[in-house]
């Protein structure tokens, strides 16, 4: 059965009507569209990626007259969206959000990528080969410095290695900031990716589990440090869920 994923994209083409350039634009939804079974992966569930992202776009938030668009953004036939679901996110220096992604190519294996209605903003260097994944876990401002930082796990089922990036204005390179081995947030085949980003009064925290599976731990980047709390057993996606909540 078909995971349930919306739409994003990079490195396509817009078959929309032209993005006109005068903001201020703001995307207020993201989708996965047009289903493929180009890749074989299938760590997700089953045996379809996404080739496209749809984004729908504000043309004008708060003018009187409202120009909704919609933005189809396709990626080449040598890459797959192998996602559940499109993450609109902040990003330093700019009013609206933009679509958080995973991309995957064919033979180089996945990236986060960060998608407007122009197009690709930034990414991450692909892993490096084919059948490698990452799974995000957010975006804040973790350190605390005005910055948006941007978190996966890398290789959750191999590596098990929490990597965080930040944008640098003009550079279509993320930035590496900082990484921490032992954590993981998914296991093959999940149609989903539990944990995320929680604020519990103290700053954010990313909510992972060990990388045996057998805790549920809040990790904060504060001063260029981490800190890992555990926050209880892993009794499964509940417990991710409960500590989201700051229940755990």
């Amino acid at each position: 059965m078909m995971r349930l994923r919306a739409f994003l994209a990079a490195g396509f083409a817009l078959l929309a009507a032209p993005v006109l350039a005068q903001s201020p634009a703001v995307i207020t939804k993201a989708e996965y569209a047009e289903p493929t079974a180009r890749y074989d992966h299938g760590i997700l569930g089953d045996a379809l990626e996404w080739g496209a992202l749809i984004l729908r776009v504000d043309m004008c938030k708060g003018c009187d007259v409202r120009d909704m668009r919609r933005v189809t953004l396709r990626l080449p036939q040598s890459r797959v969206f192998e996602d559940i679901a499109p993450r609109l996110v902040a990003l330093s220096g700019r009013d609206g959000p933009v679509a958080m992604v995973v991309e995957t190519d064919l033979k180089r294996g996945a990236r986060l990528a960060l998608y407007d209605e122009g197009g690709l903003i930034a990414a991450t260097p692909f892993i490096g080969r084919t059948h490698r994944w990452l799974a995000p876990i957010g975006a804040a401002d973790l350190d605390g410095d005005g910055q948006v930082e941007f978190a996966y796990v890398d290789r959750p089922h191999l590596a098990k290695t929490i990597r965080i990036w930040r944008y640098v204005e003009g550079s279509k390179d993320l930035l590496l900031v900082a990484e921490l081995p032992g954590f993981t947030n998914h296991r093959i085949g999940w149609d989903h990716i539990p944990g995320g980003i929680r604020d519990c009064g103290a700053g954010p925290e990313m909510v992972v589990a060990d990388a045996d599976m057998q805790s549920i731990y809040a990790v904060s980047f504060r001063g260029g440090a981490f800190s890992a709390s555990r926050t209880g057993p892993n009794k499964g996606r509940v417990s991710f869920e409960r500590a989201l909540a700051c229940n755990g």
